[in-house]
């Protein structure tokens, strides 16, 4: 059922009934093929860039929807409650965008923001590798600033959209330390840059995450986003907003699951009444809800202090740490509440809980968000 929602404007109103339209005509009735089949929704977000989904949160000047981002992510909650690897698609490309929008020259954003925002150009997020994960600082991938140009040379990981994408926010290394890394507008094809065969997932099965071989491949200068040796702060900077897309992605996977849970508990009866009349089940069913609740509001107080121009950080962990536990416990609960039929899949209860495990651990770990909490508690 629709969540009520309180919401700033009317015009945010309009846009999300919009958005629940655009998501229960392109994406609902695609998603069971695609996501059982492993195969990408071709022109779909050709598509949500044509309807303004792929620049909500970026300003107008360029093509963006210039909304805030308590909007935006209930945008994106609405989406992943129809479709979690879709809308997980979208809120990387928003990631993958706030290096140019955000530290980018004016002459860059000129050249490659109205693509960017339109989905002509879909964005990929190149910062892990295989042996540096949550430890960013570690990794090895080299640009070596030459008179054509970087060249880049290493191996980086777990890209979703990788092979797919029209460009990638690149983290490589240009000096020793943590202060040697920078990034890199990278474009999607370049002589040099090969991806590996897509990894098989528990879940998410339409959209590819893959790695990415940089073998020697050129890439101009002036792709470089901000100074060199500025890429940390920036990293860590789009990852803040990274983690509320995919607090919000959780919650909306989470309320499809409860939507499903409630249905079946009021359809199937034992002993003569409506399973959800039993009090044991019942209550099952109100601590899932409360969880859904929660996770909602934590990651809209972050947006809304994030909006407000205020720091955001540790909210926007516990946001992530939030909604996303309650995902795994809400769906691994829905597949309790349908009982065997939960467990077939004939039912998406059961994509649903494989869907919602991945979300513990990309964009950092839950272990690696209850590090930055207690960091900033410490200081």
């Amino acid at each position: 059922m629709p969540v009520e929602r309180l919401l700033p404007t009317r015009e945010a109103e309009e846009l999300l009934a919009r958005a629940r339209d655009i998501a229960d005509e392109e994406l609902a009735p695609r998603v069971e093929e695609h996501e059982r089949a492993e195969t990408y929704p071709e022109g779909l977000f050709a598509r949500l860039g044509e309807t303004g989904l792929l620049g909500l949160p970026y300003s107008e000047e360029f093509g963006g929807g210039n909304q805030p981002y308590e909007v935006y992510l209930q945008v994106v909650e609405e989406l992943a409650a129809r479709w979690a690897a879709v809308a997980v698609a979208v809120s990387v490309h928003t990631l993958a965008s706030f290096p140019l929008l955000s530290f980018g020259r004016d002459d860059q954003c000129g050249r490659w923001a109205e693509d960017v925002l339109s989905g002509r150009l879909v964005g990929g997020y190149s910062l892990s590798e295989p042996q540096a994960g949550s430890d960013a600082g570690s990794l090895a991938c080299a640009a070596r600033r030459t008179p054509d140009g970087y060249r880049i040379n290493g191996t980086k990981a777990w890209i979703t959209h990788g092979g797919r994408a029209g460009f990638y926010a690149l983290f490589a290394r240009t000096g020793p330390g943590s202060n040697g890394i920078s990034c890199l507008f990278a474009p999607g094809r370049v002589d040099g840059l090969t991806f590996g065969k897509p990894e098989k997932k528990m879940g998410l099965h339409a959209i590819p995450t893959t790695a990415a071989f940089w073998d020697d491949a050129l890439i101009d200068t002036g792709r470089l986003i901000g100074e060199e040796g500025q890429g940390l702060q920036i990293a860590f900077s789009a990852l803040d907003s990274g983690r509320l897309g995919i607090a919000a992605c959780a919650t909306g996977l989470a309320q499809s699951a409860l939507d499903a849970a409630v249905a079946h508990a009021q359809e199937r009866t034992t002993f003569g009444r409506k399973i959800i009349d039993h009090q044991g089940l019942g209550f099952l069913l109100a601590d899932m809800a409360a969880a859904v609740d929660s996770a909602r509001a934590t990651y809209l107080d972050a947006a809304r202090r994030r909006d407000a121009g205020l720091a955001y950080s540790r909210q926007a962990s516990v946001a992530k740490l939030i909604a996303t536990d309650a995902a795994m416990k809400v769906t691994t609960d829905a597949v309790q509440v349908l009982g065997g039929c939960g467990y077939t899949h004939d039912h998406p209860v059961e994509r649903y809980m494989r869907e919602a495990k991945i979300m513990q651990i990309f964009e950092g770990t839950n272990q690696i968000q209850r590090l930055v909490i207690s960091r900033q508690l410490a200081r």
